[in-house]
């Protein structure tokens, strides 16, 4: 029998017979402080069963890790899909976004859900995990998988298979019930034993624990802004038609693409302009308006097109860039490392930038300040300032929302809005598109192409950056008097033909592979839409170039 060699984190290796499973490799790991949810397998993520065929490295990816928290998540999703179809088999489940540490679900019908059906899909899926099923991995011939997705309607499914090539499509089969494989899940029912299923807006609300505790639920707390901004986005979907990559990527086969990316940013224009006469409607009382949101949202573009629309309500917007009230740079607070937190609020001069607005509100001539970025110091400008009346101030920064930034401005001097890239598209009725990928690839590739960053860079610190968005930014979202959703469904087909090349310079060897590989897969289910297609004046714009604005 052919033998292989696996080598271990700890510099061990071990033989074993060519075939063997993921799972059996990993007993020589010892006592596990979390859950075992999957592995890399050089680099790569993989299921426990997974059988290793050639020498490779192996380590565990436990619950309490990013992509073991991915895996988890995943896999309540399918164990929901599995209890829905046994329970209500004629009727459509379909996934939504994150709200508050859970995933939103929601039947296509849109019959609101009662508590005791709530209740029972809970009891079922708890049934399901007590059972602890196996949750195996199988490869059909894509005909047969095409034919098996036909037959269950799972149709969007079906579209999105339809849009592969492989000859062999892999699924997950559990309890009877088959579904796309997009990632690997954990390898039975039983390891689910932490989450929660409560009633939610007529739907549910499918609680995960957070990776920083995965062995307990932290206690629920809603984001109202965004199921607010998912309800807004289902409204837009019925317009657009579009619901699923697979749909999507129909509508490009059949030459449709272009009228539906029309229609798709005048939708978006539309709510932009709603904004401006909400700002516009008390422009007597409401002098500054406060954009933030968190890394790739899209804030600077949705800026400047909001600026136009109060220009078109006859005011006059006027920027202010929070990067010129930076503090010194020898006074900049540091961060649990010991480096400078250019992204705290006390890195900026609070009560200066106070002091300019109030004595701007009062009718007083102002300097405005410029921070020179090479001496790390703030400097006179020249340029001076006074409102006479038509004018909104704008500023745009991670701190907008936090009311610590503007402490001295009396609320209804104020207008804040919060943006983000929130899709409702979905790969298929089950499987979310990540919002955090989203803003992942628009940052990619514009770092690429504009700031000289290469994708190993923004991968490598795209944790760093959710941190900050952690502690800056989200904590604030519900204070917002307006939100805007940046999201254009079809970008990601966009974004496909930029990103594939840059993921592709990611080697096997590099700690940052198995993200890599995870978001090369998921760029595979889209067909690729020329960025000719694209408006000038579009938020996509920002970040693959040729737009109207500058920035």
């Amino acid at each position: 029998m052919t033998q292989i060699t696996v080598s271990y984190e700890s510099g061990e290796k071990a033989a074993y017979p060519s075939g063997v499973r993921v799972l059996d490799v990993l007993t020589k790991t010892g006592c596990l402080e979390q859950p075992l949810v999957a592995a890399l397998v050089d680099n790569e993520i993989k299921g426990l069963d997974t059988q290793l065929v050639s020498d490779c490295r192996v380590a565990p990816v436990l619950s309490n890790s990013a992509p073991g928290a991915l895996v988890y998540r995943r896999s309540l999703c399918f164990l929901l899909a599995i209890a829905s179809r046994q329970l209500f088999p004629q009727r459509r489940l379909i996934a939504g976004m994150a709200i508050g540490a859970g995933f939103y679900h929601y039947y296509a019908d849109e019959q609101p859900l009662s508590e005791e059906e709530v209740s029972v899909l809970s009891q079922r899926m708890r049934m399901l995990t007590e059972d602890n099923i196996p949750i195996q991995l199988e490869k059909w011939p894509w005909a047969f998988a095409c034919g098996y997705f036909k037959k269950n309607e799972q149709l969007d499914t079906l579209a999105l298979v339809e849009n592969l090539n492989d000859p062999q499509i892999a699924l997950n089969e559990c309890a009877g019930f088959r579904d796309l494989y997009i990632y690997p899940l954990v390898s039975s029912t039983g390891v689910l034993s932490i989450w929660e299923l409560i009633p939610y807006h007529g739907g549910m609300l499918l609680r995960y624990p957070h990776k920083d505790s995965p062995q307990r639920l932290d206690p629920f707390e809603d984001v109202p802004i965004l199921y607010q901004i998912s309800e807004e986005y289902k409204e837009r979907g019925r317009i657009l038609g579009i619901g699923s990559v697979g749909r999507l990527n129909q509508l490009y086969a059949t030459g449709g693409i272009k009228d539906y990316i029309m229609v798709a940013e005048a939708l978006q224009n539309k709510k932009i302009a709603a904004m401006a006469e909400a700002v516009a409607k008390n422009s007597e009382r409401r002098k500054v308006v406060l954009i933030a949101g968190p890394s790739s949202s899209g804030k600077t573009t949705s800026s400047k097109k909001l600026a136009i629309q109060l220009k078109v309500l006859g005011l006059e917007p006027i920027p202010v860039e929070l990067d010129n009230f930076f503090i010194d740079r020898e006074k900049t607070p540091l961060d649990e490392e010991g480096r400078p937190d250019f992204e705290s609020l006390q890195a900026l001069d609070v009560a200066y930038l106070n002091e300019l607005l109030l004595r701007l509100f009062d009718g007083q001539e102002v300097e405005m300040p410029i921070y020179d970025f090479k001496a790390g110091s703030r400097r006179s400008s020249g340029k001076r300032l006074r409102l006479s009346g038509h004018e909104v101030l704008i500023l745009e920064g991670i701190h907008g929302l936090n009311d610590e930034l503007t402490p001295r401005i009396p609320q209804e001097n104020k207008f804040k809005i919060y943006v983000s890239a929130l899709t409702q598209l979905n790969l298929d009725d089950h499987n979310r598109v990540s919002t955090t990928d989203y803003r992942l690839l628009r940052r990619m590739v514009r770092d690429y192409y504009f700031r000289g960053h290469s994708a190993l860079a923004t991968l490598s610190m795209w944790s760093s950056v959710q941190r900050g968005e952690r502690r800056y930014i989200f904590p604030f979202q519900n204070s917002a008097d307006e939100a805007f959703n940046s999201a254009l469904d079809y970008e990601l087909g966009v974004l496909k033909v930029f990103a594939d090349p840059l993921l592709d310079t990611i080697k096997p060897t590099m700690p940052e592979y198995a993200e890599a590989r995870r978001i090369e897969a998921f760029l595979n289910n889209f067909a690729p839409i020329p960025a000719q297609y694209v408006p000038r004046d579009s938020i996509l714009r920002e970040f693959i170039g040729d737009s109207d604005f500058s920035y």
